[in-house]
C-alpha cells in the first residue's frame, strides 16, 4: 500500500469518527430534557430506617373531618323557578317519598335541573334527603349556560318533569309565564357571552424539547399537582372542592407512552377559566409568573394560540381589562368564583 493510500485511508477515518462524533453529540443535544434527582431533604437516620408513627403519637381529635359541602340552593338571577305546593294542610312529605318521585335525568334539554324540599326541622331549603321531612317543594331550570339561552323546548321539558314529580307526591306546581322566562334567558345569555373570559398561554421549546418528567417536575416546584386526565396539571384553589385556579395540559399521548423518558414535548398551555376563579385567587398574575417562570428554567417562550409572543405589555393591557370585567361581574352579583357565576359559566 502506497503512502497515499495510507494518508487517504487515515483521512478518512478521522473524517468518519467525526460525523459519528457530532452525530451522537446532534442526537443527546436535541434529546428531550429529563427531569434532575430529587434532593433529599430532612433528618436522616443513622440506621437507615424509615420513620414510624406511633399510635400514642396521633391524636385523631386534632384532624377533625371537613364539614359536609352543601350544594348552593336555587336563585331566580339565574333559574327560573316553579313553586310546587303540597295539597292539604299541614301536608308533609318524607325524604324518601320525594326522592322516589324525583325524574331520572337532572336536565332539561342542556340545562341543569332540580328539585329542592323545605326542611321542617333545618328550616332551610335543600335536595331531598332520606330521613327528613319537608313542607314544601321548588323546581328549577337555569336559564342559561355555555350552551346558550333556555328555549321553548328546554321550558317544555322543565314544566313535564316538574309536574311529574308533583303527581307524584299530591303537589301542584305553579309555573311562571314562558315568554317572560325565555326572554330572561336571553338576555342573560347576552350578557353571559360578552362576559366570558377564558385565557390562555402557550409555552414552547426554543431549543431541546421536554419529557413529561421534566415538565411535570418543573411544575410542581410550582404549586402544581397531577390532574385526572393524563398530561395534565392544576394549580388547587385554596378552598378545597373548588375549581383550580389554572391548569397545565401537554400532550396526553406522551404522557401515557411506555418509555416517557423518550417521549419529546414542545409545547404545553397554560389555561384560566377567569369566571370559574375567585377574584382573591389572583389568578392572573399567578398565570403571568408560572409562564415566565417556566419559560425561563426549561428555555422556552411565551405565546398565545396563534404562535405570537406575548410581551409584558401586551399582558399588562390583558390585567387592566379583567379588572373591567371583575368588577362588570360583580356589580351583576355573579362575582367570579361565586357559585351562581360557577353555574353560569359552565
Amino acid at each position: 500500500m502506497s503512502n497515499l493510500q495510507i494518508g487517504l485511508a487515515i483521512a478518512g477515518g478521522v473524517v468518519l469518527a467525526g460525523v459519528v462524533a457530532h452525530g451522537a453529540w446532534t442526537s443527546r443535544r436535541n434529546a428531550p430534557r429529563q427531569p434532575l434527582p430529587e434532593v433529599r431533604t430532612g433528618a436522616s437516620h443513622a440506621d437507615g430506617r424509615e420513620p414510624e408513627l406511633v399510635d400514642s403519637e396521633f391524636d385523631a381529635n386534632r384532624f377533625p373531618l371537613p364539614p359536609v359541602a352543601r350544594r348552593p340552593v336555587m336563585d331566580s338571577l339565574i333559574d327560573v323557578i316553579a313553586t310546587i305546593a303540597l295539597d292539604g294542610p299541614g301536608a308533609v312529605v318524607s325524604g324518601e317519598a320525594a326522592l322516589a318521585a324525583m325524574p331520572a335525568t337532572r336536565r332539561a334539554g342542556s340545562k341543569p335541573f332540580a328539585i329542592e324540599g323545605y326542611n321542617l326541622h333545618q328550616l332551610v331549603w335543600e335536595s331531598p334527603v332520606a330521613g327528613q321531612r319537608y313542607g314544601g317543594f321548588q323546581a328549577g331550570v337555569q336559564l342559561a349556560n355555555r350552551t346558550g339561552a333556555l328555549n321553548e323546548i328546554e321550558y317544555s321539558e322543565f314544566v313535564v318533569k316538574t309536574q311529574a314529580f308533583a303527581d307524584a307526591i299530591n303537589a301542584t306546581p305553579e309555573f311562571p309565564e314562558m315568554r317572560d322566562e325565555v326572554a330572561r334567558a336571553r338576555e342573560l345569555d347576552q350578557f353571559a357571552s360578552a362576559h366570558d373570559a377564558q385565557l390562555g398561554f402557550t409555552i414552547r421549546a426554543r431549543n431541546a424539547s421536554w419529557s413529561p418528567g421534566y415538565v411535570q417536575q418543573n411544575a410542581a416546584h410550582l404549586g402544581f399537582v397531577a390532574g385526572v386526565i393524563p398530561g395534565r396539571m392544576v394549580l388547587p384553589a385554596v378552598t378545597e372542592g373548588l375549581p383550580p385556579v389554572l391548569v397545565l395540559g401537554f400532550d396526553s399521548q406522551a404522557a401515557l407512552s411506555e418509555d416517557p423518558a423518550q417521549s419529546a414535548i414542545r409545547d404545553m398551555t397554560l389555561h384560566l377559566d377567569v369566571p370559574q376563579v375567585d377574584r382573591a385567587e389572583h389568578a392572573f398574575e399567578r398565570m403571568r409568573k408560572v409562564a415566565m417562570t417556566l419559560a425561563e428554567t426549561m428555555d422556552g417562550v411565551v405565546t398565545d394560540d396563534n404562535g405570537q409572543l406575548l410581551t409584558e405589555q401586551t399582558m399588562d393591557v390583558i390585567g387592566v381589562e379583567l379588572l373591567t370585567l371583575h368588577d362588570t361581574l360583580e356589580q351583576r352579583d355573579l362575582a367570579a368564583g361565586s357559585p351562581l357565576a360557577r353555574r353560569l359559566f359552565s
